[in-house]
Parts: C-alpha cells; structure tokens; sequence
C-alpha cells in the first residue's frame, strides 16, 4: 500500500512540474525532498526525461527534410544578397558624391535660417525687455522729480503688465525682488511729504485762520452797512458805537496740483484789495496724493490714523494759550487765528476727501476745542481788569464764532460764555466806575452851581435834566440847588449805560435781553456802586452838617432823574416801556437811602456836638445853692444849636414822599438833639462816679434844664405844633420836680396810673437820685447840710428819706418782678 501511495504522489509530482510555472515550482520540489521516497521520485524524473527525449527525437526526425530544404534555399539568396550590397554601395557612393555641394549649400542655409531665428527671437526679446526698461527709467524718473503718485502708478504697470512678459531674465527678477522696496521708498517719501505739509500747516495755521477772519470781518462791514441803513435815530447811533456784525458765510475751494508745497507764498494780503480765501493760501496736494497712494497700496486705514493722530497732536498744541495771552488783544487773536487756521484746514480736508475724516471726527475736534478754548478764555479773561480790552475781547470773540460758524460748527456755547464775560464786563465797569464817582464825590465843593449867563445856565441845564420855571425867570448871576456831582453823575450814568449797551451788540440777543441786561447793570451801579459812594462820603470824619445838607439836595434830584434815565435806555433799545415787566431802575431806593443815611449822620453829627459841649460840664455836686443863671457850656450848646438849625431852611421838603410837612428833616434833627440833650444831661445826675448831689447842685441842674426848655418853647425850628418839643424834656422835668417840690406822697399814691403827675418819672432813676442825695445828707462832715431846709430835726428828715428809699425798692420789686 505503501509503495503505490508513493508511485501515486511521485506521478502527480511530475505532472505539476510539467503543467506548473517555473517560478512556482519551489514548492512543488520542496514536497519531494521532504519526502522520504525521493530516490524513487528521482528514477521516475529521468524515466520521464527519457520519454519526452524520444519524443523529440520523432519530431525532428518529421521535419528534417522541410529544414534542408529550407537551408539550401536560404544558401541561394546569400549570393544574391552579396550582389544587391555592391549594387547598393556602388549607388551610395554615387549619391554621396552628387550630394556633396548640396549638402555643402543645406548646411549654410541651416546656418543662414538659425541666425535669422536667432535675430529673431534676440528682437522678440528686446521687444519684450525696453518696455520694462523704459517703465523702470521712467518710475526713477518720476521718484526723482517726488512725482509718487505716477510713480505709484507705473510701479503698478511694471510690475502687472511689463515684469511678467520678460520674468525670465535675471534683470527683471531683481526689478521684481526690488518692487517692495520701490513700494515703500515711495510710501515713506509720500509720507515724508504729508508731514512736511503737517508741519507748514503747523506754522501757517496762524496766516490762515487771519484770513479767514478777515473775511468774516469784510462780510460784516458789508452787512452793518445794509443794517445801518435800516435804522433811525438814536438806536442807529448807539448801534453804530457797538459795530454790529453779523453771521458769515465762507465758502471756497482748494487748488489741486502736482506740487508738494504745502502753503502757497501770499504776503502782504493787507494791501490787496481782494483778500485771498483762506483755503487759496493752502496747497492740498500732498495729502490728496498721500491718501490716494496709501490708498493703492491697501493702507488707507494706516494713513486715516496717521493723519487723525498727528491732527489731535497739533489741536492739543494749537489750543494750548500762551501764559501772557490776557496781557493784550494780539495775544488773544493770534490765538483764535491758529484755531480758525486749524479748522478751516479740517473743514477743507472734510469736504474735499472721502472719508479721510468724517463728521463724528470733526465734531470730536471741535468740541475738544471748544471746551479748550472756553476753559482758556475764562481763565485769562478773568485776569483783566480794563474794560476797553474787554470789550474788544468780545468783539474778537463774537469774529471768531461767527468765522467759524460760517464754515458750520456750532458756537452757541461761546456766546454762553460770552454772557459770563459779559458779567465780567459789568463788574469791571462797577469797579472803573467806583473810581470814577469818588473822583467826582471827592472833588465836589458841595455847594450850589453858580451861573452868571444864559450859556452857563443852559450848559449845565444841557448836562442835567433840570427844570424849574422860577429858577429861569430869577436874573443872573443865579444859583442851581444842587451842586456840581449831579450833573457829573448824571452824565456818568448815561455812559455807564453806552459802554453796557456796547457789550451787548452782536451778541444775538433780542431788544428785549439787552434791555433788560442794561437795566440789570444800571441797577447794580446804582444799588452797590454809587450807593457805596455815597455812603462813604456821608461817613466821612470830616463832613460837616453843610455838606450832609448840599448831599440831601442833590440825591433828591438825582431821585427825580431816574426816569429820565429809563426814557434814555428805552430810546437807546427801542424796547417800549410797557414791554419791561420785570426790571426797573432802583435808582428811587439807592438815593433814598442815601439820603436817609445823610439825615441820620446830620442826626449823629448833631448829638456828637453835644456830646462834646456836655463834656465842659463842671458841676459842683455839693454846692450849698445854685448861681441863679444857666452854665456857660449850656448857653454855647444852645447857642451852636440855633446857628445849627438855620442851615436846613435849605432843605427840600415837600419833594419827600416820606415827608408830611416842608422841614422834615430839620424837624426830625431838632427833635433828636433835644432827645439826646435830655437823655445825656440825665445820664449826668445818674453817673456812678456822682456818689453825692446836694439841693444846691439839683437846683443849678433844673436851671439849666429850664434853659433847654426855653430853647425848645423858641421854635429853633418851624412846623412843630405847640409845645411839642418840650416833650423831648418831659422825664427829666418830671424828676426834678419830683425831687426840688420833694412831692413823693403823690408820686407814691398815683404811681401807675394814666393820670398819675409824675408819670415819666421811673422808680429806678428816683431811688438812684435819692441815694446820692441821701448821702450827701449823711455827710456830716460838711459845713453846710444840704438839707438846710429841714433843721429843726435832722432825725426825721433822714427817717423820710429812709423810708421813701424802702418805698421804692418795694414799689420796684412789686412791679418789676
């Protein structure tokens, strides 16, 4: 079994080597060797060889003869074939000698035809690279005249257009590679030119915002000389003081051109009759050419921040005033200059590119500037102190907006602001006017104007608003009542009224508002300025009674000149006088009051002259008797007070509304002195330093009263009815009656009653006074007693005394607690 499974395997072995690719035949072989009957396989492989070697054998044996055959058929054509190469040879060789020169000829027009293609293609080349060269020529040209924008431009062809036909020539790649280069060499040279222009816009801001102004200036003279034609009266004369102006339209437009100066040369523009417009004086050029170069170049964003930045910088530096700006107008206006310079710049750029700055940004500046410049106006205006310099500050200012309004830009807070320097104004006035009326005050001889002629009388009746036909019909010389301050008051006030009004112009304000800002201001001059005045003069140490006289006359005119001061401000603002509701002139308050602080120092300088006589009083408290007639200091203070009082028959008396009968005011002095003389010659009786006061000096003192009693019954003064002036006496006649008729049981009995005799007479001022006299009593150490009168027993006088004293404590404790 054995044995025929191997038979079986070798045959199939030899099979697959037989029907097997040779180079898939290692595995087969491999099984064999792996085998053990491999001996047996190898006999079986060479029974096999031997096979198909028959086998081959028998097939060539079948086809010998074809082969012979074949062979000697192939024999006869070899000779035939030697006799076609000779035949071919001899040919060859007679070709190759014919073809000679021909071949000679192909190889010079092969020559010929490759130098033409070779001209060619060397012209095709060239066609190809002078564009390039000539556009590189051209591009380093241009950037050698700063032409950078065409530069910019053929940079754009060459490298586009002219660069990409020729890019295989080693020139060209370094043209390419050096393209960024030109790029940026041309970016940074048009920059270098936008700050060059920055920087002579920078400097020339000032030549151009001057311009601008002037401009502005020129329209207004054109529009105040329309406005002017269209006023009358007073109102076109007051006007014309305050140069009205109105808003300006300015409107030009800015030069395009290749060249790179950033301000064009105008000199002398004083002198030409046509100003130049502000934007003429500028060249753009260089920021148009920037923008748009910056703009190829895919930077417009970089250039916008660039030129915004830069433009801030150069705002912040163009508002920055000077330290000494306020010294003087020029440093104001080259201030404002730069500003409208800058501006009108912007306003320029604004309009003329497309969104190099916007609106948002303008505005942005402005109201940086504004607030800059309106910060810097109050503080260096603040420092001024002359009235003239403000108000050609405001006139600059109003310029200044309405220049600026012309080109758009709001400025409505610069008026604001300009109504606080208008209270600036207003108390810079009240200051240069304080000056002024106590110049006036100080140099006034306070006395009536004399007049000799017709033309001094109608000088100063021109000057004062004064009439009084009895005055006129009186021959010359003649008297005014009031002295020379009023009519120099007067005149004051009204150009108190024109520099206010000269303010108020231009301002944009209604009749109405400047009315009523010129009342407001009259009022203050009147209410705290003048009314200063008046009152420091009145206090004056050294003013006499006269003086205090002359200043009631005159406030009492200058009282009765306050309408005319309101007809005056209503001719001057056309404003009807039924139209000011709210404001009026409170000159009627400031002069009464005035007035009545004249009448109270004539009233202190009264009592003061009697303090002064009282002070000569030498009384001999302890004088046994009295002399029988009044003191010498007495009979001179009643003799200065008759002098005194003949003085007010030269006041006014009716013209008072306060007054209810001519003499008022010398009623009312006459009145206080007698109070004070009264109260004073009491308060000698009750001194602490009195300790003792006998009958003798009592009697003396009651003479002396009895003797400002007869001065009171004398009428120093007409229009009291009756006696009463003596009621200024009436408590110091009741104490000494009390005291000299030593009536205490009535006084005692009826005190407290309407009726009672001695009503005027207070417990205190009796117990005081009866002490004093109580123990000049008790002084036993005296010659004469002072009580003389009581001798026949001295016990009960003391006892009397003793108990009225207890009396009265207990009368003032029953009363008084």
């Amino acid at each position: 079994m054995a044995s025929l499974e191997a038979a079986a395997e070798n045959e199939r072995i030899l099979r697959e080597i037989e029907s097997t690719d040779t180079n898939c035949i290692g595995p087969t072989l491999r099984s064999v060797y792996d085998g053990q009957e491999h001996g047996h396989f190898m006999e079986k492989l060479e029974g096999r060889i031997r096979n198909h070697d028959r086998e081959i054998e028998k097939m060539c044996n079948f086809h010998y003869q074809g082969f012979v055959d074949s062979i000697t058929e192939l024999l006869k054509v070899r000779g035939e074939a030697q006799k076609l190469k000779s035949q071919v040879t001899d040919t060859n060789s007679k070709l190759q000698d014919a073809g000679k020169e021909l071949v000679n000829s192909m190889e010079e027009l092969k020559q010929c035809r490759l130098q033409q293609r070779n001209i060619a293609a060397t012209v095709d080349k060239l066609n190809l690279c002078l564009p390039v060269l000539e556009m590189y020529n051209k591009l380093q040209e241009q950037m050698k005249a700063r032409r950078h924008y065409p530069a910019l431009k053929t940079l754009e062809q060459l490298e586009l257009v002219y660069l990409p036909r020729a890019s295989q020539y080693r020139f060209c790649k370094i043209m390419s590679e050096n393209i960024p280069k030109l790029r940026s060499e041309i970016k940074d040279l048009s920059m270098s030119d936008l700050k060059d222009f920055l920087e002579s816009i920078r400097k020339h801001s000032e030549k151009i915002g001057e311009t601008a102004m002037k401009q502005a200036q020129q329209q207004r003279s054109l529009d105040s000389i329309v406005s002017n034609q269209q006023r009358a009266g007073s109102a076109r004369r007051a006007r014309k003081e305050a140069g009205l102006g109105t808003e300006l339209e300015g409107d030009s437009s800015s030069p395009m051109s290749e060249q790179d100066s950033g301000i064009l040369d105008v000199e002398d523009e004083e002198d030409e009759e046509e100003v130049l417009g502000a934007q003429d004086l500028v060249d753009f050029s260089p920021v148009y050419r920037c923008l748009h170069i910056y703009t190829v170049l895919g930077a417009r964003d970089t250039f916008e921040n660039y030129y915004r930045k830069q433009r801030r910088k150069q705002a912040r530096l163009v508002l920055q005033p000077h330290s000494n700006m306020h010294e003087t107008l020029e440093g104001y206006r080259k201030y404002f200059n730069q500003i409208v310079g800058f501006f009108v710049v912007e306003d320029h750029i604004l309009h003329t590119t497309q969104g190099l700055v916007n609106r948002a940004y303008v505005d942005e500046l402005w109201d940086l500037a504004l607030s800059k410049t309106i910060a810097a106006l109050r503080t260096h205006s603040s420092y001024c102190t002359d009235p003239n310099l403000v108000l050609d500050l405001k006139n600059l200012i109003v310029l200044f907006a309405d220049t600026l309004q012309g080109y758009g830009f709001p400025v409505n807070q610069l008026f604001d602001m300009l109504l606080e320097i208008r209270d600036q104004y207003s108390e810079i006035l009240l200051k240069k006017w304080t000056v002024v009326f106590r110049q006036i005050l100080d140099q006034d001889n306070y006395s009536p104007i004399p007049v000799v002629s017709e033309e001094a009388y109608r000088k100063t009746a021109g000057q004062f608003p004064f009439q009084d036909p009895e005055l006129e019909k009186l021959p010359f010389p003649k008297k005014f009542p009031f002295s020379e301050f009023v009519p120099k008051v007067y005149s004051q006030l009204k150009e108190f009224i024109y520099a206010c009004l000269k303010f108020s112009e231009d301002l944009h304000l209604s009749s109405t508002e400047i009315d009523d800002m010129i009342r407001k201001s009259t009022n203050l001059l009147l209410a705290r300025t003048l009314s200063n005045c008046l009152q420091n003069v009145i206090k004056k140490r050294n003013v006499g009674l006269t003086e205090l006289v002359q200043i009631i006359i005159n406030t009492t005119h200058l009282e009765q000149s306050c309408r005319y001061l309101e007809e005056f401000i209503t001719n001057i603002t056309n404003v009807p006088p039924e139209t000011v509701q709210a404001t009026k002139l409170y000159g009627t308050s400031t002069f009464k009051d005035a007035r009545h602080a004249a009448e109270e120092e004539i009233y202190t300088n009264l009592n003061q002259k009697i303090d002064q006589f009282l002070q000569l009083a030498d009384y001999d408290w302890m004088a046994a008797q009295g002399r029988g007639e009044a003191s010498d200091y007495l009979s001179d203070l009643i003799a200065f007070l008759c002098s005194t009082f003949t003085v007010f028959t030269h006041l006014p008396g009716a013209v008072y509304e306060h007054a209810a009968m001519p003499g008022k005011v010398a009623q009312t002095a006459c009145m206080s002195a007698c109070k004070h003389l009264s109260t004073s010659l009491l308060q000698l009786l009750l001194e602490s330093e009195v300790k003792q006061i006998s009958m003798g000096a009592l009697q003396q003192f009651n003479i002396d009263v009895k003797e400002c009693e007869r001065f009171a019954r004398s009428g120093p003064v007409p229009g009291f009815q009756g006696d009463t002036l003596l009621l200024a006496f009436i408590d110091l006649r009741q104490l000494l009656d009390l005291f000299i008729q030593w009536d205490w049981s009535t006084y005692l009995a009826d005190y407290g009653r309407p009726t009672c005799k001695y009503l005027r007479v207070n417990p205190n001022t009796a117990l005081a006074l009866l002490e004093k006299i109580s123990r000049a009593m008790k002084d036993t150490s005296r010659k004469n007693n002072v009580f003389a009168q009581f001798r026949k027993n001295e016990r009960d006088k003391q006892k009397l005394i003793d108990t009225v004293v207890k009396q009265l404590r207990s009368l003032i404790n029953t009363h008084h607690s």
